[in-house]
């Protein structure tokens, strides 16, 4: 094309596909200038405009501002440079909307109130020291002043969550029920009398950690019974009974007495709490984990079977 060609802002709107008034507030704005003036004033556009304009288009559909433009069209910024700093506006933008996403599909599955919905919206857009304080604060409920072992630090990390710097909806939704799950006064102490019974159990000394052995116990010899259908109230559920409270005898070194069976009752009893199985589930989702086998079953199980026979 000839180089002297120049182009009304009509035509330069024909072959460029935007609009007059569009082409005239780019040109006002100093992204396209014109390259002469007529007699009357009118403007007229040299053959890079065209190419000028096909480039603000694109970075337009690209999101990107006016001044950013300018300055690309004007070769003080490359394209690379504004690419690379788009690309990380956007993946803030990203993360954003997604935590939002999250928080609706969540209030949308649970109808909540609007005191729930604000702390929903607190919970999902906390900080990553703020998620670690505010878990820190529940841990430090469960935990504190009980032991300081290795053992019992391992136990702390491994009830720990640490949700990934880009986490999934499911993640983030988890986050929030977890978040939640851990301001409960009511499961914080459920958590904190199971791990004070556990400590009150052990030996002075005992490297042992909080975790409830009773509980692990039963999840090894009830888990089967329960997962073949031996209901607790057969016959066949009698061996299974058995070999729990002589195996917890052996553990605290003491008979296999009608104590012993109270005192495992009652421990039992205390486990039995359905949000131990949510917390360790939400867990093991944010943490991208295997899931855990729920707890809950063989805790009940081993909870009525004993209810039975102590009645006997």
């Amino acid at each position: 094309m000839d180089g002297g060609t120049l182009y009304s802002i009509g035509e330069l709107a024909q072959r460029t596909g935007l609009t007059v008034k569009t082409i005239r507030f780019y040109s006002d704005r100093g992204i396209v200038a014109p390259a002469d003036r007529t007699h009357a004033g009118y403007r007229r556009y040299d053959p890079d405009a065209v190419a000028r304009l096909a480039l603000v288009r694109t970075l337009r559909g690209l999101g990107l501002g006016l001044d950013v433009i300018r300055r690309v069209v004007d070769q003080e910024l490359t394209l690379g440079e504004v690419a690379a700093e788009h690309a990380a506006a956007l993946d803030v933008e990203i993360s954003i909307l997604r935590l939002r996403r999250a928080v609706l599909t969540a209030a949308a599955q649970r109808e909540p109130t609007p005191e729930e919905m604000e702390l929903m919206h607190q919970l999902a857009t906390l900080s990553e020291a703020e998620r670690r304080r505010l878990i820190d604060d529940f841990l430090d409920t469960v935990f504190g002043g009980l032991h300081t072992s290795s053992p019992y630090a391992a136990a702390r990390r491994s009830m720990t969550p640490e949700l990934p710097d880009n986490p999934t909806d499911q993640q983030v939704r988890a986050w929030v029920e977890l978040a939640e799950l851990s301001l409960d006064p009511d499961f914080r102490a459920s958590v904190r009398r199971l791990t004070e019974d556990h400590v009150a159990h052990l030996p002075v000394g005992s490297p042992t950690p909080p975790r409830p052995d009773t509980i692990a116990v039963a999840r090894d010899l009830v888990g089967p019974a329960v997962a073949c259908g031996i209901t607790p109230d057969s016959p066949q559920a009698d061996r299974v009974v058995a070999a729990l409270t002589a195996h917890c005898a052996s553990a605290h070194g003491c008979p296999d007495d009608a104590e012993l069976h109270c005192r495992l009752l009652n421990r039992l009893e205390a486990a039995s709490d359905p949000r131990r199985d949510q917390y360790l589930q939400l867990l093991a989702l944010i943490n991208d984990w295997p899931a855990p086998e729920p707890l809950a079953p063989v805790i009940d199980w081993s909870v009525t079977a004993l209810r039975i026979r102590a009645a006997r």
